[in-house]
């Protein structure tokens, strides 16, 4: 039996050997090259098949961390600590704030001053005093952490002569002094309710900041402009600045404002800008010509730019005088050379939730230092009006 089917296995390979052998040789290549490239494909779908499974993964990895308690589609930026400790600050106080949180406010003891706002507080005070006081939008504006900013100026021009070939040379050296410009406190406070502090869908920051704003803005601004220099800024009115007469007592006078317009030197007339108030710009703009009844004032029809008088921007201030007898109602000139107004960084506030707590309110005491003062007399020009 064995002897048999030794004999049959040996016969098989014998035969099949014979067929193979009877295969033409291009079909044998073209079966090779066949099977190449079906394993190529193979390889193929096996490496697709693996880079789709990682994705899956990964996938299946984030939703469930999107599906975890607390987080959503879209997440909100953690605030700065700083910020946060403001917030806290205002609503519950700094009893309510931890150890860290105290550190980010406190800038001295309490008997020296209190807390600062953040950096963000005070940047909204200050863009909300600049839509209160125009004197602030045409001066030039610095910071200075002193108590007072000492400016060099030139008080006396060379005096260059003509000299003889021997002759003796005068002296032609400048002259120089200082300008001193102080900051001067000013001082105000908020009321705000228990309830609107415990409501926290309300921004008491920025409710806080707004009325801070209005109130500093509405203060500086009359000061920049009609202060005494006692205790506040010397305003620009009370500055002895040069004027051009208008000639009459009530009655603006159209050559008035070109003569005013062309009293200055070119530079700072090209730079300049007029200062009035609203009842004041009426006046202006119900100049008519003479023959054509026709007004003379030409407002602006360009987007975004400023009305004009004599081709120079108008800025209104509600703090400039009226027209009337001895009246400086208009001011003409580079307010930016002119007048400099210097702030001093920091903006305290301070919690109070004890002198008003019977009334269920917390007060926020706020002070606030800032210098003006006239730096360049010589690029600014008065209207006056008639003593009578």
């Amino acid at each position: 039996m064995d002897m048999q089917l030794h004999g049959v296995a040996d016969a098989v390979p014998i035969e099949l050997k014979g067929a193979a052998d009877d295969v033409p040789a291009d079909v044998t290549a073209a079966l090779a090259t066949l099977t190449e490239t079906v394993d190529a494909r193979l390889k193929a779908v096996e490496t697709k098949s693996a880079d789709a499974t990682k994705l899956t993964d990964r996938l299946d990895r984030l939703e469930a961390k999107l599906n975890r308690p607390g987080l959503g589609a879209t997440t909100e930026e953690t605030p700065k600590l700083e910020t946060k400790a403001w917030a806290g600050y205002l609503r519950h106080g700094r009893e309510a704030l931890a150890a860290d949180e105290v550190k980010t406010l406190r800038v001295s003891d309490d008997t020296a001053g209190g807390y600062l706002a953040t950096t963000e507080f005070s940047t909204d005070v200050l863009k909300g005093i600049v839509e209160f006081s125009p004197v602030r939008q045409a001066a030039r504006v610095g910071t200075t952490a002193a108590g007072s900013v000492i400016l060099p100026k030139r008080t006396g021009k060379p005096t260059a002569a003509w000299v003889s070939e021997i002759g003796s040379r005068p002296a032609t050296e400048s002259a120089y002094g200082q300008l001193e410009v102080p900051n001067h406190e000013m001082s105000c406070y908020v009321d705000v309710s228990n309830r609107l502090l415990e409501d926290s869908a309300i921004s008491v920051e920025g409710e806080i900041s707004f009325d801070l704003s209005e109130e500093f803005g509405r203060l500086e601004g009359v000061s920049f402009l009609t202060g005494d220099g006692v205790g506040k800024p010397l305003g620009l009115l009370n500055s002895g600045l040069s004027y051009v007469a208008n000639g009459h007592a009530t009655t603006l006078s159209a050559d008035a404002l070109i003569s005013i317009f062309y009293a200055l030197p070119a530079y700072y007339r090209n730079r300049g800008a007029w200062m009035l108030n609203g009842s004041t710009l009426a006046a202006i703009r119900k100049f008519k010509e003479a023959t054509t009844g026709a007004y003379i004032w030409q407002p602006a029809y360009a987007a975004g730019q400023p009305e004009t008088i004599l081709g120079r921007p108008v800025i209104e201030a509600v703090d400039m005088p009226n027209i009337g007898a001895d009246a400086l109602p208009i001011i003409f000139g580079d307010f930016a050379t002119a007048y400099r107004i210097y702030d001093r960084v920091a903006l305290s506030v301070m919690r109070d939730p004890y002198s008003q707590a019977t009334n269920g309110i917390v007060r926020f005491h706020a002070r606030r230092r800032v210098g003006g003062g006239l730096v360049m007399g010589e690029a600014l020009r008065t209207l006056k009006m008639a003593t009578s």
